[in-house]
């Protein structure tokens, strides 16, 4: 997809996005694909280029998920640190694709660890989105039983993000997992209620009560498909809005 002007007319100015850590894996399942991250990041940076204000909240399920089968017989606040140790690593990795693309860049993370990021502060995550920089908020809400879905809306929300974007696997919210049932029908657009009601875990229950309760829109869509990051940050209807 061409990369839009800057300057270009723009639907959303600030945008939080959420990615999967198991994007960062691609076909390994594991670990971070050098590659994979390449791509992601200049998909990021074409973005950021227009001027779209951009935070990034990336999950930690391709190294460690606190709920998962490998943390079975952990105590679940071990586990869950674990997770969003994960996360900064992902960010990390981000980071430095993302500079490699000529993007400025923060990490800061709710977990304080100050020799590899900077600490979680509101106002100064907002003031690095103003200057143009990619902030990218590592370890989760630095709560354990919190998932980075309820990271991405709380984030979303603090910096007062016009949309909570989360990319998947698939191209929008439906009915039911449309990997395994070949007539599941998609939703163009959904409400909170309703996504809560049937229970389409497409995001945590928590944090999409949170964002229908302080009423922001959440945008569902495919990561796969190039371009798509674009298309959402200048408002085409890309995927699944709920709202």
């Amino acid at each position: 997809m061409p990369e839009a002007a800057p300057g270009a007319s723009l639907r959303f100015k600030r945008v939080l996005l959420k990615l999967s850590g198991e994007v960062l894996a691609g076909g390994a399942g594991f670990g971070v694909d050098a590659d994979r991250v390449r791509l992601l990041a200049e998909e990021i940076a074409e973005v950021a280029r227009t001027g779209v204000q951009l935070g990034l909240v990336i999950g930690g399920g391709n190294f460690f998920r606190g709920v998962a089968a490998a943390a079975r017989n952990m105590d679940r606040v071990a586990a869950d640190n674990m997770g969003m140790l994960a996360t900064i690593i992902n960010c990390l990795a981000m980071q430095d694709a993302l500079e490699k693309q000529g993007a400025p860049t923060r990490v800061m993370t709710a977990i304080h660890m100050h020799q590899v990021a900077e600490p979680y502060i509101r106002r100064r995550a907002i003031r690095h989105l103003e200057k143009g920089r990619i902030v990218l908020f590592g370890g989760g809400t630095s709560n354990p039983y919190f998932s980075t879905d309820s990271a991405g809306s709380l984030r979303a929300l603090e910096i007062q993000a016009e949309v909570l974007a989360k990319a998947t696997s698939v191209d929008g919210v439906y009915d039911k997992d449309p990997k395994k049932f070949p007539d599941a029908s998609k939703f163009e657009e959904i409400g909170y209620g309703e996504v809560l009601a049937r229970n389409l875990g497409v995001m945590d229950a928590s944090a999409v009560a949170m964002c229908r309760d302080n009423k922001l829109p959440i945008r569902v869509f495919k990561l796969t498909e190039r371009g798509n990051i674009m298309r959402m940050s200048m408002g085409e209807p890309v995927g699944t809005l709920i709202h």
